[in-house]
């Protein structure tokens, strides 16, 4: 049973919203889903005037929402197929590293000034050897946003999918700051074929954060090539389980619901309504059974 201390109301829903439209739906279609909180990918203008974040931060206020994390991107990152996203993402290829540690730092301050407490990135591939000299340089990269978020009250959470567990774990460990979390998608381990979702989520649940519900199909060529992103619910995710899982590891943070199909805006809306619903439907019975 549930004690009075732990809710179907400590999960509350979130979708994954944009500034200027980039990634994520457009604020106005967040609000007319009905959820109440945000992951917000950063605008485009860097560094951020504290003039148009407080702009935004009313705008936001407004709607009745709330952004619990905003995520980095970099200009030149691309998603076009495994290699291209080892080449191009993150703080992990060494040409890009010093601008864009550059860039995180304004979007760090771009967090603090919204008020928000997490600042959220994929940090590329980390590589699996850590006497890799890359292993050590993407390090001291980390070390030094967070230590440069810490000062803002800021986290840092890495979102999962480009590496396995055991080797976000030994990252983890290696760049030893308490403001270093993880911000968990199970449909990522499957896309990037890192490792079975629940699996992964029990190795690194004392550093779960934030979640992303997304679902997606295995590639049959597991870390070849890309797996298939699917509606949720549609996927190789059980979202049963997942949400058991989350409960039992005790988080309770929301359920930030992403849908990467941003160039269909309608499809894009139907099937995170539909998300929605099911994660609604499974939160109720996990919580009254």
């Amino acid at each position: 049973m549930t004690t009075p201390q732990e809710s179907q109301d400590d999960w509350p829903l979130g979708v994954f919203a944009s500034v200027d439209a980039g990634f994520g739906v457009r604020l106005d279609v967040a609000k007319a889903l009905g959820v109440p909180t945000m992951h917000l990918h950063a605008p485009h203008e860097t560094p951020p005037t504290r003039q148009a974040a407080e702009a935004f931060r009313r705008r936001v206020d407004e709607l009745g929402l709330r952004v619990t994390v905003v995520f980095a991107g970099f200009d030149g990152e691309s998603y076009a197929d495994i290699p291209t996203v080892e080449r191009t993402v993150g703080l992990a290829p060494e040409t890009t590293r010093s601008s864009r540690l550059a860039e995180l730092k304004a979007i760090i301050d771009y967090t603090q000034m919204l008020g928000v407490a997490a600042t959220g990135l994929h940090l590329g591939f980390v590589p699996h050897d850590p006497a890799d000299p890359q292993f050590d340089a993407l390090m001291r990269a980390t070390r030094e946003a967070c230590d440069y978020a810490a000062g803002r009250s800021v986290s840092i959470h890495l979102e999962t999918g480009q590496e396995p567990a055991g080797v976000l774990l030994e990252f983890l460990d290696a760049v030893e700051r308490p403001n270093l979390f993880v911000n968990f998608d199970p449909a990522n381990m499957i896309l990037y074929g890192c490792g079975k979702p629940l699996e992964a989520l029990e190795q690194i649940a004392p550093h779960v954060r934030s979640v992303h519900c997304k679902d997606a199909r295995w590639s049959d060529l597991p870390g070849e090539t890309w797996g298939e992103e699917t509606p949720l619910g549609e996927g190789d995710v059980d979202f049963g389980a997942f949400l058991a899982l989350l409960k039992k590891i005790g988080y309770r943070g929301p359920l930030t619901i992403e849908r990467e199909i941003s160039q269909e805006p309608e499809r894009q809306s139907e099937e995170i309504a539909h998300a929605a619903e099911l994660l609604t439907r499974l939160k109720t019975e996990l919580f009254t059974n």
